[in-house]
């Protein structure tokens, strides 16, 4: 199972804004995180993808991801509320479904889509409910990251490698001191480490320690699900995330198998970092997994 399969999961997205679009059952609201820079997410309690960024300006927009296919409409919407002009450039940070979804759609409207490599080739190698049409393909990409000049920003897009998959990006706008993490933040909450489509836990912490160097105590960050975050945020995450991986490896290392680590239940101590799609039991065999691999 991955996010491209799991549209009717209801994720609550605690953030605030003043701006919202609907579009058939989804409501999309915008929050203005730095003139110019915005977060888009759901307005209320509905799973619409992950969290995206709307760059504005008079040289053009950039969109950071756009949610399930579903949305395209309320996207496009809100993105109207926002800017009367049409998207220039979608930059894709990962493969999923729910950061891809709506590609041919903005496609269709003129954007350009760039992406990481193993995007583009992920998303033309997929068949069956997993294929997507031509017209959602990444049609610019790179292997180590790409810089936008647009609008006064510097916008980077770093690849960091196998982390939540082998094709992620972060995206660091250095001159507002704002980051969007893509999937290698989930704000709060367990992560889901796509372990099948490239991903590790090794890779995942160096993913975050890279976005710890990259910020300071002032930095916003948009994290790919989850509020609005900070660095001690990350570092929270982090250190959730090492912690747990030890706590799982002592018991495998004792020769257990991974049904008697999930029946130890070596997590509990992080209840709290529950949600529907990643509970304690599955973060738990994810760890495992990523161990024997």
């Amino acid at each position: 199972m991955t996010f491209r399969t799991i549209g009717t999961v209801a994720v609550a997205l605690l953030a605030s804004g003043a701006l919202f679009a609907q579009e058939g059952r989804y409501r999309l609201k915008s929050t203005e995180v730095v003139p110019g820079l915005y977060m888009l997410d759901s307005a209320d309690d509905q799973f619409v993808g992950g969290n995206m960024g709307l760059l504005i300006g008079a040289d053009g927009v950039i969109l950071i991801d756009d949610g399930l296919e579903a949305v395209g409409p309320a996207l496009l919407a809100a993105i109207a509320d926002v800017t009367g002009e049409p998207v220039d450039f979608v930059i894709n940070t990962h493969v999923h479904g729910d950061h891809v979804g709506s590609n041919a759609a903005l496609h269709g409207q003129g954007a350009t889509i760039v992406a990481h490599d193993n995007i583009r080739k992920r998303m033309a190698e997929a068949t069956g409910d997993s294929a997507s049409p031509r017209e959602a393909l990444p049609e610019i990409t790179y292997a180590d990251g790409v810089t936008f000049h647009m609008n006064g920003f510097t916008t980077r897009a770093h690849h960091v490698a196998k982390a939540h998959t082998d094709g992620d990006s972060i995206i660091h706008f250095p001159d507002v001191n704002v980051i969007h993490t893509g999937d290698v933040l989930f704000n709060g909450m367990f992560p889901f480490i796509d372990l099948a489509s490239g991903g590790s836990v090794d890779g995942y912490l160096a993913a975050q320690n890279k976005l710890i160097a990259l910020a300071d105590g002032d930095t916003k960050i948009i994290s790919g699900h989850g509020p609005l975050a900070k660095r001690s945020d990350v570092q929270r995450a982090r250190d959730m995330l090492s912690d747990a991986h030890a706590r799982v490896k002592r018991l495998a290392d004792r020769g257990m198998s991974e049904d008697q680590v999930v029946a130890e239940n070596p997590l509990s101590v992080y209840e709290s970092w529950s949600w529907g799609f990643i509970t304690t039991e599955r973060m738990t065999r994810q760890l495992y997994q990523s161990l024997t691999q």
